[in-house]
This record gives C-alpha cells, structure tokens and sequence, in this order.
C-alpha cells in the first residue's frame, strides 16, 4: 500500500527528490478555477496547483510532495483513492486546511493521479453552527416558557427557574427573590445537583449591578463584574470555585420586577460571551414573566379565599338544645358559592331567640353570591328587630329596591327557642317554599306559611306562623334546587316535592345532619350527571333526650339518644 512520502530516488545533496510523473500535466480548465486546485500523481507528488492554491499553499510547486503542505486527512484521502476507486455513497471528504474549512472533491487525473478540487465552506459552517445554536437556544426558550407557565406555584417557579439556568446557561445560578421585610428569598441551583431554596439577611448591595436589577433597571454588562467582588453567600454549596464570570440579569414582571438572576461560572471554565449574555437576558425575560404571573395568581387567590370565607355557607351545630344542620351544592360543581344561601344566629342565651335564614337570590355564580353576601350582612344588622318577621323584610326589602341590583330573593325565617324538651318555632316564608315538619311518627307536615318576594315590590306581605317541634322532630327549610332537580330514569323529570316527602318520612327521628345527608344524596343520585340549580337546605331538629338543662350557666342537653 502506497503512502504519501517520498520514494527512495537518490538526489543530489540539498535538493528534495522529483516524483517521476512530476513532469505529467492535464488540461488547462483547471488552471483557471477560482477554487484551488491540486493536480498529485499517484504517488503523491504534487504535478500542478493553480493560482488559488498557490495563495491557500505558500511556497506549493510542482515537483514537491503533498504531505509537505496539506494535512494528513488530505495525504490520508489521496492515498485511500489511488488504492483503489472510492465508494459511491462514501462521505464527503473535508477538513482544515489552514484555520479555514475545505471540502475536497477528487476527480481522476491520467496515469492514476488526481485532481483535488478545495471549496472553502467555512462560511457556511458557520452559518449552520449559528443556524444550529439559534434554533437550540430558541428551542430553550420554549421549553423554559412551557415549563415555567405550567406551575403556578411561586416557590416551585422559583425552583425550576433556577435549575434551568444552571443546566442551560451556567455552572451555578441563584434567583434573588423580592425582599420580605429585611429578608431575601434566595433560590439556589448547581448544575446536576440539587435546588435549595432560604429566607436570609443579605447584603445585595455587594454584588455589582443586584441593587439595579432588583429595582427593574437595566443589567450591568458581565465585563463589568469583577468575580473577586462576589460575596460569599452567593456562592451556592457544591459549585466548583472559584467564580471565573459573573452575569447579573433583572427578572422584568408585569409592573413590579419579579426579582434577578445571578450566573456563576468557575475560573476553568470559558467566560461569558456577549451572545450568552444577551441569550441570558432572553431567559430572565421570560422566566420573569413566569414569576410575576405566578405572583399576581397567589395574590389573587389569597384575595379570592379571604373574600370566599365570608360567602361560604357556615358550619352548623348545637345551639341551645336544638340541632342544626346545613347542605350547599353550587349549580356548577367547579363553583363553591353561588344564590342559595343560609345562616343560624343564636340567642345571646337560651331565653332568646336564635334566628335561622334560608334564603334563594335570583340568578346563580359569582354574582348572585355577591348579593347574597350583602342580603346576609343586612339581616345580621337587623337582628335587634327580629321579634318582628314582617319589620326585618320591610327593611330588607327597601334596601334591595334602593340598591343597583336588579335582582330579587325569596326567603324563610324561623325563629327558634327551646323551651322544656320541645322548641317553638316562628315561621315566615317570602316568597319561598314551605318549611316541611317531619313528625316523630313519620308524618310529614307542610307550614302554611306564604308571602312575596323580597327586593321585587314596593311592599312585601308575609305570614308568620308559629309551631313546636317535640322530641325526635325535624322542620327542614329548602330551596327549588332540590324539586327542581332533573334527573331520573328518563333524565329530565323533576325530583319533586312528593320523593322529599318520602325521604323525610323515612328520616323520623334521625339527626338534624343525617336528614340533611340523606337528603342531599337522592338529589344527587336523581341528578347523575344533569345540570341542576344551587341546592340548599337546612334541618332544625329537637334531640330525643331529655329537658334543656343549664350548667355552668350554659344551656346543654343530654348526650343521650333513644334507640
């Protein structure tokens, strides 16, 4: 096998050997190329280069060997084809030549030489390499918005910010959160190792450009960080010092910067190029936006639960010796509130009154809610006045005409008191549903209790009547969601006051929570998948034990049941 050095020809002293087929010339187009152009025979001497090789290869003539002026991959090359004709789907032959890139094209020269035609593809190499690093970083950008947008949990956002930054952009990152108080929320990530996020007293003002960016302004170029001047605690536990280059980016929010990023990388490794910084500037952009949008949802939802607390129905229980039991069911599943509603305010002691309100506002969602809230500040304010049904729906009644709203409630008041082992009752529907009295027997009783509605005529009529329940009784107040309710074998039949009656009479003697329960589930059941209204109800029973007791100048009852 022949290789690209020199046959044994004896020369005169000082001068290089003549390959024998050094005088072998091939037609004159190639002379002219603009490429340049090698002409070797098949030993390897060099029989002819034309101009454009002659400025690539200084000093290249004829009669000199190839491996004295190209590299090996091109000697390499040259001797594979003259061993033997080179494959069809063989890859393109190409290398350096020369701190410039070449693709080299043989073509069959006589006498087995060679003509190596050089085109210079290092500019389009580099266009692919930039191509390829655009299309790579931008493909970053996507995954980080992706990633980031998907969690709307600030410390988790702050977590995958971090260790995104040091997989992609740096050997070590650390997000710096807004200050809480006289403290800095810190989030620190090591390339392969673990996310730690604290709470700590730092001084931001010893890193170059941190104070600026936490303030929104613009970052403070890398070259003008000089990495002795970090401080410690930036320096994450794990990253393998000492700090080589620093970038300091803000994180831009909407309105209110959502913090800065600081990138590490050690002394061994490459500094930061103007490209990586800029590419770093693109990642806070968006990691920013991710944060801020992540904060602004928080808030939101801190806002939205504090302001829920007081739409949400109460949680009822024992008040006096008499039971009560609540049951809300929104008319979208995914809704917690909406325009049913109720509430039980007691009696300051058991000589008093509680009152119990359950009441239905037309509509439904958030903004039935909204009047509701306001319908149940408005009768606690009037509590004072509840010894007179009829006073507190006048008030109420102008209140709802005088407002913006455009809307109207039914309603149902029962003021209850215990007296001995049975409680009396007052009740005053407005437009509402009859209460249902469950009887210790079973027997299910309807109150003939009647008026208008509330907030819909300048006047409001109404009529209080007046009941007791005994022990192991039940008067249960409920809205139209619950007849209302379609569902069924044929799924749009109603479920009817007439299957209430039946459920109630089946519920004789059961807890104030269990009637509910009982009742809600046949709504539920009934409804199956369907669309349905609010559904409340509230039970008001009298315990099967003994008389109302007082101890401790509190009233109780006994926790005895009957079987």
């Amino acid at each position: 096998m022949r290789t690209c050095v020199p046959p044994l020809v004896s020369s005169s002293p000082g001068t290089s050997a003549r390959p024998p087929d050094a005088g072998h010339t091939v037609g004159a187009t190639w002379t002219e190329a603009p490429c340049p152009v090698l002409v070797v025979d098949r030993h390897g001497g060099l029989v002819d280069v034309n101009g454009a090789a002659r400025i690539l290869l200084p000093g290249a003539v004829s009669g000199d060997w190839l491996h004295e002026h190209v590299p090996s991959w091109l000697c390499d090359a040259h001797r594979r084809i003259t061993d033997g004709p080179r494959p069809a789907d063989a890859a393109p032959l190409s290398g350096p030549i020369r701190e410039r890139h070449f693709e080299a094209h043989p073509t069959a020269a006589g006498d087995g030489g060679v003509v190596w035609w050089l085109v210079d593809d290092t500019d389009r190499r580099l266009a692919e390499a930039a191509l390829t690093d655009a299309q790579t970083r931008t493909e970053i950008l996507s995954h980080v918005s992706s990633t980031l947008l998907s969690t709307l949990n600030v410390p988790r956002c702050m977590e995958v910010t971090a260790s995104m930054a040091a997989e992609h952009l740096a050997d070590a990152a650390v997000l710096v959160g807004p200050a809480k108080g006289w403290r800095q929320s810190l989030t620190y990530a090591v390339r392969g190792g673990p996310v730690s996020q604290v709470v700590q007293m730092v001084d931001v003002s010893g890193v170059p450009g941190l104070t600026e960016a936490l303030q929104g302004f613009p970052p403070v170029p890398a070259r003008w960080i000089n990495p002795d001047d970090i401080p410690d605690w930036v320096t994450p536990d794990g990253f393998a010092g000492p700090v080589g280059s620093v970038i300091v980016a803000p994180l831009p929010g909407h309105g209110v910067p959502a913090g800065a990023l600081i990138l590490l990388r050690s002394s061994t490794e490459q500094s930061f190029s103007e490209g990586e910084e800029v590419f770093a500037r693109l990642f806070a952009a968006r990691a920013g936006a991710a944060l801020s949008a992540a904060r602004l949802y928080s808030e939101q939802a801190t806002v939205t639960a504090t302001l829920m607390r007081e739409l949400l129905p109460p949680a009822l229980t024992s008040v006096h010796g008499v039971e009560y039991a609540g049951g809300y069911r929104a008319a979208k599943d995914h809704e917690r509130v909406g325009g049913d509603f109720y509430d039980v305010h007691p009696g300051s002691d058991p000589s008093q009154d509680t009152l119990v309100v359950l009441g239905d506002v037309a509509g439904k969602g958030l903004d039935a809610a909204v009047l509701t809230g306001k319908i149940r500040n408005t009768l606690h304010a009037l509590l004072p006045l509840t010894d007179d049904h009829q006073r507190v729906l006048d008030l109420l009644n102008g209140a709802l005409l005088s407002s913006r709203h455009a809307r109207f409630v039914t309603l149902v008041l029962a003021s209850v008191r215990r007296r001995g082992s049975r409680a009396q009752l007052r009740l005053t529907s407005a437009g509402h549903l009859p209460p249902l009295i469950v009887r210790a027997d079973g027997t299910v009783e309807d109150v003939p209790s009647h008026g208008t509605l509330v907030g819909a005529l300048p006047a409001v009529t109404a009529h209080t009547v007046r009941t007791v329940l005994g022990p192991g009784e039940t008067c249960l107040l409920y809205t139209d969601g619950i007849t209302e309710a379609r569902g069924g074998p044929l799924g749009d039949e109603f479920f009817g006051e007439q299957r209430l009656r039946r459920a109630l009479a089946e519920c004789a003697g059961l807890p104030a929570e269990a009637v509910v329960e009982r009742v809600q589930m046949l709504a539920a059941q009934w409804l199956g998948a369907g669309r349905h209204d609010d559904m409340a109800a509230v039970a008001i029973s009298v315990p099967r034990s003994g008389p109302l007791t007082v101890l401790n100048g509190r009233a109780g009852v006994s926790n005895r049941r009957s079987t």
